[in-house]
């Protein structure tokens, strides 16, 4: 049986499409309506879920599936990212707070007692991450992300990046270094080279390449194992 994972603030399924080619089989919570996400999905606040969950409460899921906290093997969270961002600082709204989530969802997790991930953007207070970008995996993508581990993971030096010739308002030409923000242009080539060919502009401009987590879930398979062995003995 593929080990089972729960993939908080979930979008739409970047993040979870890599842990499934690493051999997961994800379901999803959000609190707004994921239409395209690719597997089972419930849509509700995130820390309300994992709140009913450590309750001994179940979750029911699209597929019809009633899950509780003993039948998940791993997490995956990631929070928005509004508090954090430096570049979506353009986008805010004056006056508005941003809750700090990843501090109220690292509790939650930490409390399962399994293996978790949480992911973030750079200046997220997030505890000893290892850092990915696209061009680690070849892709000409410009995302750097951060990634919290409660389990043993390899910390990959970046490689050098070339200069990006990606500027807001020129079209993306084939061939570019891109940062898939906004309202960015040439859509069918941002969804090849983020590896995610199931969202239009607005979920991409949020996405996660799936090649990171397929990378993380290798090494996350492993850390089930360690606690299954730990467990045995």
């Amino acid at each position: 049986m593929r080990p089972r994972l729960l993939d908080l603030f979930c979008g739409a399924g970047g993040a979870a499409m890599g842990y499934h080619r690493a051999r997961f089989d994800p379901y999803g919570i959000d609190d707004k309506a994921q239409p395209r996400y690719p597997f089972p999905f419930l849509q509700m606040d995130a820390l309300e879920a994992m709140n009913r969950l450590l309750r001994g409460e179940g979750l029911t899921f699209s597929n019809s599936e009633t899950l509780h906290l003993q039948d998940f093997d791993a997490y995956h969270a990631s929070p928005p990212c509004q508090a954090y961002s430096m570049a979506a600082q353009q986008w805010r709204k004056v006056g508005k707070e941003y809750p700090d989530l990843v501090t109220k969802t690292r509790q939650r997790l930490i409390a399962t007692g399994r293996p978790y991930v949480v992911e973030n953007v750079p200046g997220a207070p997030l505890i000893n991450p290892i850092i990915l970008n696209g061009t680690m995996f070849g892709l000409k993508v410009r995302r750097k992300r951060l990634f919290e581990c409660n389990f043993d993971m390899p910390r990959p030096l970046l490689p050098t990046e070339k200069r990006s010739n990606f500027r807001m308002g020129r079209p993306i030409r084939e061939g570019d270094m891109i940062t898939p923000v906004g309202h960015f242009s040439n859509v069918p080539y941002a969804q090849r080279e983020m590896g995610i060919d199931w969202m239009g502009q607005k979920d991409l401009a949020q996405a996660i390449p799936p090649a990171y987590t397929e990378f993380i879930g290798k090494q996350l398979l492993k850390g089930i194992a360690d606690i299954e062995r730990r467990r045995i003995t």
